[in-house]
């Protein structure tokens, strides 16, 4: 038995790849859009992919399942619940999957979405592991506020919290304690508000340290699951759609992708420039917002870009171009894409600020935090600072006083140079300067 987690850190993503040795054949858990690893370790291992299990339609990424299937005959596995429309084997409470020796068995552990299931992997009899979707994570659980108005079944926060309770307290819960917890996403995720960064555990290990698991009343579980979650970003619900049914083959949707020299453009028509912020900042496009290829690019594009929104897409190489059109097909953007070039030269620029004058004199300044709201209540860090989260930013520019220059900071640099660029690009008359990375000189 081999179980090969697989890695993607922009979107926190965890995929899974259960191999039997003995059948010579693999399942695989949550598989991201591109499905070239997989096959790659399939050939690895010398095994046949034969099964893709979804524990849920994800919110936060397109999974490759219906390539999967189109290119390996593999049977696709997914509740009953959930209503896919791709073609499948439903997998609910009891059913099982056995691979030699290995059995996989599911389980029904509604919480995060109605028809979310987790997979109990056993061996030679023995409870090994869970694969646990995102329902239970590393340190907390799922978010239950996703689901209320898309998927094939909707329920409101408060009715998922409470089935959230009774997975974790009813089924994870009484699971053998050395049984190995893999979950779909590590910290950084927004299915989830404070996991940790371990990549696995153990059910021992999460009844000590994970709260949702401690001892509470159901009331008090909802009430400390509903408080404080994340914000949504825009393109979520179109995901849960687009897994509902399967995405389109990743090599056509790329290879589709208008890719033409820098040309007559749509003013109304956002552009997205992902080249590093001192280059942005030097010579850009008028009207581009500054959003790097790196960090958690694909969470930010789909919080500021809506679904079927198109957009202009800019990059400082080929091969960089390459990589940021790979990154918009994560989460399903790829199409949305008017037209990808190369920047050549642009007319536009960001002022550095005067670090020193806004040190003495930040009154002469309006400051604008675009961090999330629990960040900007945990640690405040200027006076009278207009706080507009960046997912809010594109919407609200414009009600930002426009009297004074404008500071915009973060808490590292990398929202910052996005939202700078964004309320400028909203025709703020104001000057408009990024903090960036001196917010580190304020920042206790």
């Amino acid at each position: 038995m081999e179980i090969k987690q697989f890695e993607d850190s922009g979107l926190s993503h965890y995929a899974y790849a259960i191999t039997s040795e003995s059948a010579r054949e693999i399942i695989l858990i949550d598989p991201a859009r591109d499905i070239s690893p997989y096959v790659a370790y399939a050939k690895e291992q010398q095994a046949t992919i034969v099964g893709v299990i979804a524990t849920h339609p994800h919110a936060d990424f397109v999974s490759g399942h219906l390539e999967l299937h189109q290119l390996t005959g593999a049977t696709l596995y997914c509740s009953q619940l959930l209503g896919a429309t791709y073609p499948h084997q439903t997998f609910d409470d009891g059913d099982e999957i056995v691979l030699g020796d290995l059995k996989l068995t599911a389980m029904n552990t509604p919480g995060h979405s109605p028809d979310s299931i987790s997979i109990l992997l056993t061996h030679q009899g023995s409870n090994k592991a869970v694969f646990t979707g995102d329902t239970l994570f590393i340190g907390d659980c799922g978010r239950p506020d996703l689901r209320e108005n898309v998927g094939n079944l909707t329920a409101k926060r408060e009715e998922l919290a409470r089935q959230m309770y009774h997975s974790l307290h009813d089924k994870l819960m009484l699971l053998e304690d050395e049984v190995l917890v893999y979950p779909a996403h590590g910290a950084g995720t927004l299915c989830g508000k404070s996991l940790g960064k371990e990549k696995q555990s153990t059910i021992g290990i999460e009844k000590i340290n994970n709260w949702s698991l401690q001892e509470m009343s159901e009331a008090a579980f909802v009430h400390a699951l509903n408080e404080g979650q994340p914000f949504i970003p825009k393109y979520f619900p179109y995901n849960v759609e687009v897994n509902k049914r399967g995405a389109a083959n990743l090599v056509h949707t790329i290879a589709a992708v208008r890719r033409a020299p820098q040309g007559a453009m749509d003013e109304n028509i956002m552009i997205v420039d992902t080249r590093p912020a001192a280059i942005f900042k030097s010579s850009h496009l008028p009207g581009s917002i500054n959003l790097q290829n790196g960090g958690k690019f694909e969470t930010w594009l789909g919080s500021i870009i809506a679904p079927a929104e198109p957009f202009y897409l800019v990059a400082e190489s080929e091969e960089a171009l390459d990589n940021v059109i790979a990154r918009c097909s994560k989460i399903g953007y790829e199409t949305f894409i008017e037209n990808a070039f190369v920047f050549e030269s642009g007319n536009a620029n960001m002022e550095m600020i005067d670090i020193e004058n806004f040190t003495n004199r930040p009154q002469d300044y309006t400051i604008v935090d675009i961090r999330n709201n629990n960040e900007s209540d945990e640690q405040p860090v200027f006076e009278n600072a207009w706080r507009i989260p960046l997912p809010e930013l594109r919407e609200k520019a414009m009600i930002i006083p426009q009297n004074k220059p404008i500071v915009v900071h973060c808490a590292g640099g990398y929202r910052s140079a996005a939202g700078s660029s964004l309320i400028k690009s909203a025709g703020n008359k104001a000057k408009v300067f990024d903090l960036g990375e001196n917010i580190k000189k304020f920042i206790e």
